[in-house]
């Protein structure tokens, strides 16, 4: 059975207890619910796979408490303490070498001599780690392939009966997972694009390079895989009118007339947008399957600013479906 715990101090301490004892809580963060577990127990991030239905050879995002914490973990990086200082708390993770002896379970980080680390901004994770007393690897919590959650509800819709708690602080006020920012080579590179914007980060530290995307088979980061954040029915991209078969993710004062459809922003408000993204793509997918069509229109969203980690998403919810390619994300 999966506890409901309410967001307040007794929710978070039983959620905490239940941390410090290798079970599974969904919490929320200011981008999406993560799926925590304690980050230097083998047992407990195994769970998490195992809950997710998530390839292991994908890293988990580390979440702490404040930079201090982060940097007892990883490797000293100016950069890293530059943008820790603009940034943390908030919605950017940043990929560094982790020290000789990182508690860090191995298999959170797939392996790698890296740990990926991020302070989340949202009141209840920053009382719910302070509370655990340890760092939390936290994905996003639904099954690997799945919309990501932005409500608790998401969470039970996919999760249930999986994990022990969900702590539930209504909505996520983002609604796009974080930034990811690699800093292990000579220069930094976005490995995924989320609620810290790419002008952001470079207003902070200087020019920052692009990963290349697709199929890694060891990727750095989480969301790095080309098949990612998926509906079940197929999306069509860029799209500007709608056949009878499809429904419609609209975006702006300017969509097409379609039997069924949900807007981001009637606006053009990319913030809206995003925090509508998972949401809004959850009830489409479900409630054009119930009505017989077969596949989502997509019109084309902004490439600045926010829009461009909503491309991102979007981009790896159309890929091609494949046997072998899971879903894995991080908050």
């Amino acid at each position: 059975m999966t506890l409901v715990l309410p967001a307040d101090p007794s929710g978070i301490a039983g959620a905490s207890e239940i941390l410090r004892a290798g079970g599974l809580v969904a919490f929320p963060t200011e981008t999406v619910y993560g799926l925590g577990a304690d980050a230097t127990n083998d047992r407990a991030v195994a769970r998490v796979f195992e809950a997710k239905g998530r390839p292991r050879f994908n890293p988990l995002i580390v979440h702490v408490t404040d930079a201090d914490a982060a940097f007892r973990l990883a490797r000293h990086h100016p950069l890293a303490r530059r943008l820790a200082g603009t940034f943390w708390p908030g919605p950017l993770t940043v990929v560094l070498p982790a020290v000789a002896d990182c508690p860090v379970s191995l298999l959170a980080r797939a392996g790698l001599d890296t740990v990926a680390l991020r302070v989340p901004a949202h009141p209840v994770a920053r009382d719910l780690l302070a509370a655990a007393g340890r760092p939390i690897a936290a994905p996003s919590a639904n099954r690997s392939g799945h919309v990501s959650p932005t409500t608790a509800a998401h969470v039970r819709a996919d999760l249930a009966g999986q994990i022990d708690a969900i702590l539930d602080a209504g909505p996520c006020p983002i609604g796009v997972e974080s930034t990811v920012l690699d800093l292990t080579g000579e220069r930094p590179v976005l490995l995924r694009p989320g609620g810290v914007t790419v002008e952001a980060l470079q207003a902070a530290i200087g020019p920052v390079a692009r990963g290349a995307d697709g199929d890694e088979a060891t990727p750095k980061s989480p969301g790095r895989l080309l098949r990612h954040y998926a509906p079940s029915l197929p999306l069509r991209l860029q799209a500007r009118s709608v056949g009878p078969d499809e429904a419609l993710l609209a975006f702006g004062p300017q969509a097409p007339s379609a039997a069924l459809a949900i807007n981001l922003s009637p606006g053009g408000d990319l913030a809206e947008a995003a925090s509508r993204l998972f949401s809004a793509l959850r009830d489409l997918d479900a409630e054009a399957r119930r009505q017989g069509l077969t596949r989502i229109a997509v019109m084309p969203i902004p490439s600045h600013g926010l829009g461009l980690a909503i491309a991102d998403r979007l981009q790896r919810a159309a890929a091609p479906r494949t046997p072998c390619v899971a879903d894995p994300q991080g908050g």
